[in-house]
């Protein structure tokens, strides 16, 4: 597995475990991970991205709650939920990252760490996700 991915996994994990256990789990963000992967690139991605999310949350949230009309977040698996905050997040604060390469990343997640359903579900959210953040920066 590259990199990369790997880091996306754990961030996506790290996002559920906050999810789940609320801002105390930030004081074992950095235990996490350094037990989960020790490689340097892996951790500070992960770390990053992670941190990144969780503090743009209430953003992410909104953006997931506009492109899944009829889904309320708190419907929405748990895992599910952290693929989505986590790609949402990449595709509005990491431009560095293509939203194409967001989007595929998290269905091969959701593929793994989900339901059937889910990898469709995730891709129609994150592809209106992306489209509206592209009319808005226009």
């Amino acid at each position: 597995m590259d990199r990369r991915s790997r880091a996306r996994e754990l961030a996506m994990q790290a996002i559920y475990q906050l999810d789940v256990q609320g801002d105390d789990f930030l004081g074992g963000l950095e235990l996490f991970l350094k037990q989960e992967s020790d490689d340097d690139m892996v951790f500070t991605l992960a770390r990053d991205w992670a941190r990144g999310t969780w503090e743009h949350l209430p953003t992410c949230d909104d953006l997931i709650r506009k492109a899944a009309l009829k889904w309320d977040l708190s419907r929405l698996s748990v895992v599910d939920r952290s693929i989505l905050r986590l790609s949402v997040y990449q595709i509005r604060y990491c431009s560095e990252i293509p939203g194409k390469v967001v989007i595929n990343e998290a269905i091969e997640i959701a593929k793994k760490y989900s339901g059937d359903q889910s990898p469709r579900f995730v891709n129609g959210v994150l592809d209106a996700v992306l489209k509206k953040i592209r009319d808005e920066d226009r």
